[in-house]
């Protein structure tokens, strides 16, 4: 079993900024690749982004390519994710999940993770 402990959510006003962090235990965090999703009220959680295994290839949506960064450190557990530019609608609960899947093709699916977080809430104010 691996548990996944998120921390870094907040308020914050449009255009700035916050670090999502995610520390893994349980399992062996370079063997997983590691993705962030997010769920806005009434609506389903969609995908943001995705970094490999070795922490070199990262993937976006495009609701947030430009504006977030995701990285990981391996030697900490941990992986984050930068956001940059902050607008009102990236207000939503934000999840950090982990996948024994590589490929970047499908992990854009939430099927695709066996393990979750349990969310930080991000809100951006106007």
């Amino acid at each position: 079993q691996v548990h996944l402990v998120e921390s870094g959510g907040g308020l914050v006003q449009a255009g700035g900024s916050l670090r999502l962090s995610c520390v893994a235990s349980g399992g062996t965090f370079s063997s997983y690749t590691m993705g962030w999703f997010r769920q806005a009220p009434g609506k389903e959680r969609e995908y943001v982004g995705t970094i490999s295994w070795s922490g070199g290839r990262s993937f976006y949506a495009d609701s947030v390519k430009g504006r977030f960064t995701i990285s990981r450190d391996n030697a900490k557990n941990t992986v984050y994710l930068q956001m940059n530019s902050l607008k009102p609608e990236d207000t939503a609960v934000y999840y950090c999940a982990a996948s024994i899947v590589r490929s970047p093709y499908v992990l854009n699916r939430l099927e695709n993770y066996a393990y979750w977080g349990q969310g930080t809430q991000v809100t951006v104010s106007s």
